[in-house]
């Protein structure tokens, strides 16, 4: 089995994975609204958010780690314990997989993993990436025929990046790296070279 890097502190990641054997991971919904309360609930504490899209298959994120001293360890609610052992980022992810798969295998009375393989993670070293990447994040549903329009898709951080409206979402790291709203708008409004992270991206 391939080992995994782990997630480092202070590091941003493209994290994502797809259903076992590219099946759906998303049924209604309804799913898509526990998934991410079940994120917010474990990977809120210890990463920042910059973007996100969930696709009835597979899902991406673009996430910092933040640093061991960011973390406040009494935001993790879900523990027995007044605090961890340990702060593991990727053990707060297989957390999320895992209740997620519990979840779905009570609710539609299935059995067996719902994702491929252990979630994916790809190291995000550069602005250009990073500007790609998320570019990449809010055009899935359109590269995948699904919408026309990146910002017509429900199920992505595009329009909550452009709204006011309150959200865990870092926002404003979001838009100061694009230098505005409007160049961030502008930006996913032409069509991008996407050639650099064309090994880093999932079908």
């Amino acid at each position: 089995m391939e080992v995994k890097e782990p997630l480092s502190f202070g590091n941003c990641y493209h994290v994502y994975n797809r259903g076992n054997n590219s099946a759906p991971i998303f049924f209604e919904p309804e799913n898509y609204y526990h998934f991410l309360r079940l994120y917010a609930k474990y990977i809120h504490p210890i990463a920042d958010t910059y973007a996100w899209c969930l696709l009835k298959n597979h899902f991406h994120f673009l996430i910092r780690v933040k640093d061991l001293a960011e973390i406040d360890v009494m935001k993790f609610t879900y523990s027995k314990h007044d605090k961890p052992k340990t702060i593991d980022a990727s053990r707060q992810f297989s957390h999320l997989f895992n209740a997620y798969t519990q979840s779905i295998n009570k609710r539609y009375q299935r059995t067996g993993s719902l994702f491929e393989s252990r979630f994916e993670r790809k190291l995000v070293d550069n602005q250009q990436y990073f500007n790609n990447l998320i570019y990449y994040i809010h055009h899935n549903p359109v590269h995948h025929g699904i919408t026309h329009n990146a910002i017509l898709y429900p199920w992505s951080s595009y329009g909550t990046i452009i709204s006011e409206q309150p959200t865990l979402l870092n926002r404003q790291a979001v838009l100061e790296a694009y230098g505005s709203k409007a160049a961030f708008v502008a930006y996913h409004e032409q069509e991008q070279d996407l050639t650099g992270i064309a090994d880093w991206v999932i079908e």
